[in-house]
């Protein structure tokens, strides 16, 4: 693995480690501000880090959404250059609401830009997992 890939693999494992302990400021500090997100059960594409904080605080306010843990496999770094890499992975999360206790079994896309000595996410992308036809129903990761 390049020194590149390692450091990416840090940043992620960062992002995702603060996500999983519902560390909301570690958590956003590991987007760049003009960062995007597109989510699959976010009806528009949030254009900024801060559009993105909003909505969480909302989820917090108003569901009372809580992330009680997150685990990564399948883990992959694509260096785009020396200074771009993009980041997936499958990604299983344990959420609660007031609703409830959910998990969520999803994939993702992280986009990272090295910023100075940083590699900070500029775009996420979540997408559910793809079912086998013999998990349909089954709900777990």
């Amino acid at each position: 693995m390049s020194t590149i890939e390692q450091q990416v693999m840090l940043a992620a494992d960062a992002l995702i480690d603060a996500f999983g302990r519902h560390d909301r400021d570690a958590y956003f500090a590991a987007f760049a501000p003009q960062a995007s997100f597109v989510f699959h059960h976010v009806a528009q594409e949030l254009p900024s880090r801060d559009a993105y904080e909003r909505l969480w605080r909302t989820w917090e306010h108003e569901d009372g959404f809580a992330v009680l843990g997150c685990e990564s496999r399948n883990r992959a770094v694509q260096c785009v250059n020396d200074d771009v890499a993009i980041f997936t992975h499958s990604v299983c999360s344990k959420v609660s609401t007031g609703a409830g206790f959910q998990t969520l079994d999803e994939r993702e896309t992280i986009v990272f830009a090295r910023t100075g000595r940083r590699w900070l996410a500029v775009h996420e992308h979540l997408s559910p997992a793809a079912v086998e036809p013999a998990q349909a129903g089954a709900g777990t990761c």
